[in-house]
């Protein structure tokens, strides 16, 4: 896949995750994906922070939402090659201070297929 086309799936995903819609996040996704966050380590420590399948990301995206409605991502910058698209944004949440955040998408075939979030 070309640059431009891993940017446009990761304005995909912006679009979904902002929009709290779930059904259109995860059809991002392959059906084996893998997502690695700090913050599933803390909530989640039975994981080590490492879930698979959608299955599991549906389970931690539903609880998030449910959690945080408030949660929105705002984009800062897209940098793409041909099989990952590193993604700079802040997570806004009323009531809590701005935090920066990177996160790598891989993708293959059209679909993510690992995650890994970093929390600045």
């Amino acid at each position: 896949m070309n640059p431009q086309d891993l940017k446009n799936i990761a304005t995909l995903w912006f679009k979904a995750f902002n929009e709290h819609h779930l059904e259109n996040l995860l059809s991002l996704y392959d059906d084996n994906a893998e997502h690695f966050s700090p913050k599933l380590k803390i909530q989640e420590p039975e994981t080590q922070g490492l879930i698979q399948g959608k299955n599991a990301l549906r389970n931690w995206w539903k609880d998030c939402f449910e959690r945080l409605p408030s949660l929105q991502y705002e984009v800062q910058r897209l940098t793409a090659d041909s099989e990952q698209v590193f993604m700079e944004y802040i997570r806004k949440v009323d009531e809590e201070e701005d935090m920066k955040i990177g996160e790598v998408l891989e993708i293959k075939n059209g679909k993510i297929v690992f995650s890994r979030v970093y929390h600045g």
